[in-house]
């Protein structure tokens, strides 16, 4: 999928300047389409150079995530009824006539979701997915791995979270971490795409092991967390279960709610595919590890196409961390004056994230526009996710 985005990216970055017509219109918080004044036209065509510049350099990052990602992950895929169960929302879960795909469907009425069937004490999970397309605000669609079900005050939790997307923006995402029910202490990052998501399908990862936990993109890592002592419970260490879900979040998930779920566009789908579950299935309550265990956690950490990062994926991780990563808790000074005990510190992000730990609109265009409004010097962190 990285090298179709890739020749997708090279054969239409010189056409931006020939479909200005889409500024045309835009979504206000209720999802209505309305045509815009004269003014925020003009407005809008003056940005399209700088977009056209932002494609380029965007085509430039995809080649370099390209030739990182150029091994795929040597895992075996399952069907659904061979390692998972419906989780709410049975009627909105539609599995494919082979039972290797899935689709889980948001109306009206209620959302969808599946989980593992077992826990599983460290692992591999993976999908291929698609997210709804056309005007998704307030959606999420999530991917991750929790035990809380079971450990209701100190449960553990790896999360992808897609926050929803206004037609014509850029879709985010973020990934968090929890660890002995620190959901005080959240350790969430945000990120840009650098695709569309709801135009074919990607891969999401989630190593797990006792010694990191990495987040990939189509074999591309791009966040990783090292077990330090430091962290003392704050590490993930109990079995989790495997989990997708679709829901309404219309109260943070887009803007900090300043955009809703329009039903008008139902029902959404989000699309699951070549399902992984790579890891030892434990009873949640035991307290020593079996040997298969032990040995299946050995397995993961000597697994070198994915539980090793190689120089050239370090490489991608940092080039993506550098362009796409908007918000990181590691830089939120105000929130932890001292960075948490797992935080690797680079001296540039520091300086571009300044106290908050997230970018600025006006810092990440201040060379592209000499107009402002004072709404936009002032906008809070929610909105700022609307750029």
């Amino acid at each position: 999928s990285l090298s179709l985005s890739l020749s997708l990216c090279i054969h239409t970055h010189t056409r931006i300047h020939t479909h200005t017509h889409i500024y045309t219109y835009s979504f206000d918080s209720k999802g209505t389409k309305r045509k815009r004044n004269p003014r925020e036209l003009k407005n809008m065509i003056e940005m399209d150079s700088f977009h056209s510049l932002s494609k380029r350099i965007a085509c430039l990052f995809l080649l370099h995530l390209f030739y990182a990602a150029n091994a795929s992950f040597n895992v075996t895929t399952i069907p659904f009824n061979k390692g998972f169960t419906p989780l709410f929302g049975d009627s909105n879960l539609i599995r494919s006539s082979d039972d290797k795909s899935v689709r889980l469907l948001l109306d009206q009425y209620t959302g969808s979701g599946f989980k593992s069937s077992d826990l599983y004490n460290h692992g591999f999970f993976s999908a291929r997915i698609k997210l709804p397309s056309d005007y998704t605000a307030g959606i999420v669609v999530a991917f991750y791995t929790t035990n809380g079900d079971i450990f209701k005050k100190t449960h553990d939790e790896l999360d992808f979270e897609f926050l929803g997307n206004i037609r014509g923006k850029r879709w985010r995402f973020q990934t968090n971490i929890y660890g002995n029910g620190s959901t005080s202490r959240g350790r969430e990052e945000r990120y840009y795409l650098w695709f569309d998501p709801s135009k074919e399908f990607h891969s999401y990862s989630i190593l797990w092991t006792n010694k990191k936990i990495i987040f990939y993109i189509d074999e591309v890592p791009i966040r990783e967390m090292v077990q330090s002592d430091a962290m003392g419970g704050d590490y993930p260490s109990k079995p989790m279960s495997l989990y997708a879900t679709i829901w309404d979040a219309s109260n943070w998930a887009t803007s900090g709610g300043k955009y809703k779920v329009n039903y008008k566009y139902a029902p959404f789908a989000a699309e699951f595919t070549n399902l992984v579950l790579h890891g030892c299935a434990v009873d949640p309550i035991q307290e020593v590890l079996t040997t298969s265990c032990t040995q299946n956690g050995d397995q993961l950490e000597g697994t070198v196409n994915y539980a090793s990062v190689t120089p050239r994926q370090r490489m991608a991780m940092k080039k993506f961390r550098q362009k796409l990563m908007y918000y990181s808790y590691c830089y939120d000074t105000l929130r932890y004056p001292i960075p948490p005990p797992e935080c690797v510190i680079d001296p540039l992000q520091r300086e571009r994230f300044k106290d908050t730990g997230r970018l600025k609109f006006e810092e990440r265009h201040r060379r592209h526009s000499k107009r402002r409004s004072q709404a936009s010097r002032n906008r809070n962190y929610e909105n700022q996710d609307d750029v």
